[in-house]
């Protein structure tokens, strides 16, 4: 029997489960991969003319069941993405269902984040700072909400029409006090909690100015010649990537303060999943600064599709595609 995988649409996906739903099956992914689960970091192939890119990564979580990645195009002449991901049976081999993947990114991005919180933040954290105003940053002040009782959340970006919007958007669904800030040096004062969200090249603050305790997520760039946190940041912080292969392919603040001679090679604490599987241990003091660089993963990609596959089934979405076997498709191979 030819294999059936389920298409879901974009919309079919839209608000089939709740944003603390996505954190707890990242957590998962991430213990899987804290366990030994493969995964590698993304490749990302770039054109010259027309400008743009495609790029994809993959992982295996064998307890969930379930393998697959994150393949999507970018630019091109349109400023825009289109996001395709294929989920398969880890048993069998056999495809389970192919997600148009554009509305679960910014929530399987934000749990992502948000598991990078919950891991290494201090408990006692109330004050959230997100520098960014676009829907990645919606999706980390989302999650991370869901793992920490924030009784403030900062937002800044450089145009206060974008900001001031985010933040009246955000104040409508957190219970937690929402502002819009005019400078990022206001907006990292005092702050437990900072995430950045950016398209930014350059750091968007200056290391110096954290204060002892505070978290740094830092989810924006996946480019070995791009950052947004300094040197300094990195060197003041105990250092855990999504993937540690990442620091030699693309996690850009890790590459250039080795290139810098802020750190050495040695300055990787853990992955992330290494601590959520508690093979490594998180945040030791109340003084000690974290950063968890997220550049995104096939880790958090299969958990939530997963997650939605099995919901959209018992909603009865999606529409069935076969799909050969190569045995029948390539007869005598």
């Amino acid at each position: 029997m030819t294999p059936e995988a389920l298409f879901l649409t974009s919309e079919e996906l839209s608000g089939l489960a709740e944003t603390a739903e996505y954190v707890d099956v990242v957590r998962e992914g991430y213990r899987q991969r804290g366990e030994g689960a493969p995964a590698e970091p993304r490749t990302r192939l770039d054109n010259q003319d027309p400008p743009g890119f495609l790029t994809g990564y993959f992982a295996i979580l064998p307890e969930t069941g379930a393998m697959g990645g994150y393949t999507y195009g970018a630019g091109f002449g349109k400023r825009d993405a289109h996001f395709v991901l294929p989920l398969f049976d880890a048993e069998s081999g056999e495809p389970l269902a192919l997600l148009d993947g554009a509305s679960l990114n910014p929530y399987k991005t934000g749990a992502a984040g948000a598991v990078g919180v919950d891991t290494l933040a201090r408990e006692d954290a109330t004050s959230l700072t997100v520098i960014g105003s676009g829907s990645q940053a919606r999706g980390q002040v989302l999650a991370t909400s869901t793992v920490r009782d924030f009784e403030t959340v900062d937002v800044f970006s450089p145009t206060a029409e974008s900001r001031d919007s985010f933040a009246a958007a955000m104040d409508e669904y957190l219970d937690a006090d929402v502002t819009a800030v005019d400078s990022v040096e206001t907006a990292i004062a005092g702050a437990d909690v900072v995430v950045t969200a950016t398209t930014a090249s350059e750091p968007v603050f200056d290391g110096d100015s954290l204060e002892p305790g505070t978290h740094v997520t830092a989810m924006g760039q996946y480019n070995r010649k791009k950052r947004e946190v300094d040197a300094t940041t990195v060197a003041r912080s105990t250092y855990v990537p999504d993937l540690r292969a990442r620091t030699e392919q693309d996690a850009g603040a890790y590459i250039q303060a080795r290139e810098e001679g802020a750190i050495d090679a040695d300055h990787v604490h853990a992955e992330l999943g290494e601590v959520v599987a508690g093979e490594a241990p998180g945040r030791t003091s109340d003084e000690e600064i974290t950063l968890f660089d997220s550049g995104g993963t096939g880790i958090e990609t299969v958990a939530a599709a997963h997650m939605l596959y099995e919901k959209a089934q018992e909603e009865g979405l999606g529409t069935p595609l076969p799909f050969a076997p190569a045995s029948e498709a390539m007869p005598g191979q």
